[in-house]
């Protein structure tokens, strides 16, 4: 059942266009790759004084990949730098097997789904690519 609901959670935010577009706005946009299979997104932010007001990103890759960026745009959006640092942070401790307390993992909202990626080692890179690339543009803001 619980397998069910992350499947479908993951097909439907790496088939869902809301977040897949250029952003006009953009005050930061970064490129992030993943040379072991070839995930490639393009992720832009539109920071005001402090804050994520908007997101999108475009590029191709695995469904967990396009899934995990999807989530995390919607996650970021409203959130201060400090904010999506840290759950920037806590996503990546999380696929790392770091962190595995539910309690504090809902402060990721759905991108805590992919919290059983941390036991497919293949897979790593390609739940985190949009995260670390998040980390690149929130660095050079």
């Amino acid at each position: 059942m619980l397998e069910n609901i992350y499947t479908e959670l993951i097909a439907e935010h790496s088939r869902s266009s809301e977040n897949r577009h250029p952003l006009p706005n953009a005050t930061v946009k970064e490129h992030g790759h993943n040379p072991s299979c070839g995930d490639e997104i393009i992720l832009e932010l539109q920071i005001v004084d402090g804050t994520i007001v908007d997101a999108a990103f475009s590029g191709a890759g695995c469904a967990i990949s396009q899934a995990s960026t999807d989530m995390m745009i919607d996650l970021m959006r409203g959130k201060t730098v400090a904010q999506a640092r840290k759950l920037a942070e806590l996503f990546i401790a999380m696929i790392h097997g770091e962190v595995t307390d539910d309690a504090e993992l809902d402060a990721l909202d759905e991108a805590a789904a992919l919290k059983n990626i941390s036991t497919m080692p293949a897979r790593v890179k390609c739940a985190t690519l949009a995260w670390h690339t998040l980390e690149q543009c929130i660095d050079d803001d």
